[in-house]
């Protein structure tokens, strides 16, 4: 009958080992700890393994026969006996002439199992504990194990969990060992508080670091809970921010994270010290090596006189600078930025200076933690292989390169001494995440109403560094589906390559006189021009496009109350182009700017083949500043402009640019721009856009809500036709309105929230310059993405 017993009732040691020396031989009187004569046996009897070879026992024994022992070797040998975790109970007796090893061999566990987890799974729990099928159960063990376990759950979050071990007696001294876990609840983040800081808010600092507080939206995130290991994250995310703004001296002074048992809740606090916010002084290039130009190295230098202090600028100088003097044949050069504050004037000068340095050389990468990313993957973000020259610029350059795949939850990269002492060991040690993605969209825009999307996305496909995408999407009017992929690394060099097909359906509607059908797909290319900031992309795209109408099929036959235009443009045709894109970015947040400078030329030459030949050039630039960082005070400022010009046969309305309300809001989409007397609108070959706005967090709001009040203006203009296209307008005796350039603006306020279906944006906007065959739109509500 099987017997189950508690770990903490059930003692699977006699004796401690700490208490080892108070063991009396009961056969040897005067062989006690305090006694210093000297005994000797015979033979020594070993009694009690079932398992285990008597050999092996007296092998840890430290006394021989034949020769003396006291009872310092008696406590030696118990100390021995019971480190090796395979005896309970250990005793030795002496009788006559022989001594006798009695033992009591512990346990084999036979199974290891949990009960009560739910939020972390078996897998999970195995990982941390030590006790293992078919090795010895000991009790310093099981006590570590918990301990271990109870970890785990602190870590997730749960501080309130509780863990006891139970064994299950099983027949020749086998069991099963079991781990009870009462998990409780999830112990929250209360409130992170900041204490120290002027120049920015607690609101805009919460924005910086991954610790989130508790509130509405927990149930769909696991970062409101308390983890050290974030804790030091986040700091190192506020030194950065700091650094990155102009504040060189910020330190932190303290991160305290207070539990309130009773309420099962954490109170973090962040203690800093912003110091002052400094500007760059004088810069300047110096060097000891007599090959390398001073001045010739200054057009590497990111750091400008006057600008504001940011250590990410100094770090890519460093960078920079590094690979150039590489190039010049100084493999081991070093470049170490020299900065002098000037405290009244609030400037730091800076020198960067070029010096040999020792002569070291990478013996070894090893790469460690990558259970599914391929090594390939990890040591291509690397611009140094074994062998080469050591430089730990370049390996910080590899460590954020690595961070910015988004594939490792975190990077690490470390040295270690070589076989000599001219080489380094490079050790990088990643911790991967989730890469795969199923998920929907669901938004709403006033113009197509309801619209969703279902999508499959991999980011590390088959752990080789590949982006694909396959999404099918839909609302009233429109049917979408997609397919996408990406190689980052095309031929081995630092060049994406990508394909994509793709099928667009529109339906007729209030805005859109004709059903379009759109099938293609294409291949594009991206060239790093200056890595983080520069890049070109070539692309080629194919797609036939068919329009029609139910009660019209071509100029001849078409409706009363439908533009010639339209009419013309119905039908079957093919559009083959080529193009490229010329794309700045500066941003210091892509997905949530802050500050920074984002700019875009892109062109387009149709005609390579097919029905279509025209070029198409767009510009537009953003830039974002904040403008009061205390209360978050975003401004942010838009243009965009385009022009499209026929080379071949006339252009066809959908060809041409589209009045969008995205661009200037209080209008439908194509509400204005160029449209016949029927109000049919028919595009434009040019259009400009401007956009200028003040963002800010609602007040008295909590933060957690994700809410954002704006306030905006918009002005610009859609206008110009194909001279051919107004030619059929005006021979079958259409008349064109609104082709002229003539300003639209409007003013207006909106609501951005950052919800837990992806952000949402609704706008109130106000025409202020309009035209009479404009149509208006005061309301607009878009938003939704993938989750």
């Amino acid at each position: 009958m099987q017997r189950i017993k508690s770990l903490s009732r059930v003692s699977l040691m006699a004796l401690a080992i700490s208490g080892a020396g108070a063991v009396v031989p009961t056969g040897t009187p005067g062989l006690g700890a305090s006694s210093a004569q000297a005994a000797v046996v015979s033979r020594i009897e070993v009694r009690g393994t079932t398992r285990i070879e008597e050999e092996t026992v007296r092998s840890y024994l430290t006394i021989r026969p034949g020769r003396s022992f006291s009872a310092v070797d008696i406590d030696e040998s118990l100390t021995t006996l019971y480190a090796t975790g395979l005896f309970a109970d250990v005793t030795i007796d002496q009788r006559g002439s022989t001594l006798i090893v009695d033992v009591v061999e512990n346990p084999v566990i036979g199974q290891v199992s949990f009960e009560g987890n739910k939020k972390l799974n078996d897998e999970a729990l195995k990982s941390v504990v030590r006790s293992t099928e078919r090795s010895m159960l000991t009790r310093a063990r099981v006590q570590s194990d918990v301990q271990n376990l109870l970890e785990a759950y602190r870590r997730s979050g749960r501080y309130r969990a509780s863990v006891e071990p139970k064994i299950i007696e099983r027949s020749n001294n086998r069991v099963d060992l079991v781990f009870e876990i009462d998990e409780d609840e999830k112990t929250g983040v209360a409130r992170i508080s900041f204490i120290g800081n002027k120049a920015f808010s607690d609101g805009r600092l919460r924005d910086q670091i991954k610790t989130r507080e508790s509130g509405l939206l927990s149930w769909l995130r696991s970062t409101d809970v308390y983890d050290p290991d974030r804790l030091d994250v986040d700091q190192e995310l506020l030194r950065q921010y700091y650094y990155q703004h102009g504040y060189a001296d910020f330190r932190i002074v303290s991160a305290v994270a207070d539990l309130d048992r009773e309420q099962n809740i954490f109170y973090v606090t962040i203690t800093v010290d912003e110091g002052e916010k400094y500007t760059y002084g004088d810069i300047n290039v110096d060097t000891s090596l007599s090959a390398v130009d001073p001045e010739a190295m200054r057009k590497f230098v990111r750091t400008d006189s006057g600008d504001t202090y940011n250590s990410l600028e100094v770090e890519k100088t460093l960078e920079d600078l590094t690979i150039e003097v590489s190039k010049a044949g100084y493999a081991f050069a070093q470049i170490r930025p020299r900065g002098e504050r000037d405290y009244e004037n609030k400037t730091i000068s800076l020198t960067y200076f070029i010096e040999e340095g020792p002569r070291v050389y990478v013996e070894r990468i090893n790469v460690r933690g990558n259970d599914r990313t391929r090594g390939f993957v990890i040591r291509r973000e690397f611009d140094i292989a074994e062998g080469d020259a050591y430089n730990r610029v370049l390996l910080d350059k590899a460590e954020r390169r690595l961070k910015n795949t988004r594939y490792f939850e975190s990077v690490r990269i470390s040295r270690q001494q070589g076989s000599a002492p001219d080489k380094v060991i490079i050790n990088v040690d990643v911790v991967e995440q989730s890469t795969g993605e199923i998920g929907f969209g669901l938004g709403y825009s006033t113009s197509d109403g309801v619209i969703g999307d279902l999508s499959i996305t991999e980011k590390n496909f088959l752990g080789r560094g590949q982006f694909v995408r396959a999404a099918i999407g839909g609302g009233s009017s429109t049917q979408s589906y997609e397919f996408k992929f990406v190689e980052p690394f095309f031929m081995g060099r630092r060049i994406s390559a990508g394909v994509d097909a793709y099928r667009k359906v529109y339906d007729e509607n209030d805005t859109r006189a004709y059903e379009e059908v759109t099938t293609g797909g294409g291949v594009n290319f991206g060239l790093p021009l200056r890595e983080d900031e520069l890049t070109l992309n070539l692309f080629y795209k194919i797609y036939d496009t068919d329009l029609t109408r139910e009660d019209s099929s071509s100029v001849n036959d078409c409706d009363p109350d439908v533009s010639f235009a339209v009419c013309d443009s119905l039908g079957n045709y093919l559009t083959s182009l080529a193009g490229y894109s010329l794309v700045y970015n500066q941003l210091d947040n892509t997905l949530n700017p802050r500050d920074g400078f984002y700019a875009k030329w892109d062109q387009q030459i149709a005609g390579i083949a097919g029905d279509s030949q025209y070029i198409k050039t767009v510009a537009e630039g953003r830039a974002f500043k904040e403008l009061v960082p205390s209360i978050g005070l975003l401004g942010l400022a838009k243009i965009k402009g385009g022009n499209i010009t026929s080379i071949g046969n006339r252009l066809r309305v959908s060809d041409q640019f589209q009045g969008s309300q995205s661009l200037i809001r209080g209008f439908e989409t194509n509400g204005y721009g160029p449209r016949d007397a029927d109000g049919d609108a028919l595009g434009g070959t040019s259009f400009v856009a401007a956009t200028a706005e003040l963002q800010a967090p609602f007040p008295l709001v909590p933060q957690e809500l994700g809410l954002t009040a704006a306030a905006f203006a918009d002005v610009g203009s859609l206008w110009g036709l194909d001279s051919e296209l107004r030619d059929v307008i005006e021979n079958n005796g259409g008349i064109i309105e609104s082709e002229d350039f003539e300003l639209r603006a409007s003013v207006g306020v909106g609501v951005l929230w950052q919800s837990p279906f992806g952000p949402l944006r609704a706008d109130f906007a106000w025409p202020l310059l309009k035209d009479d065959a404009d149509r208006t739109q005061v309301f607009k509500l878009s938003g939704g993405t993938n989750f």
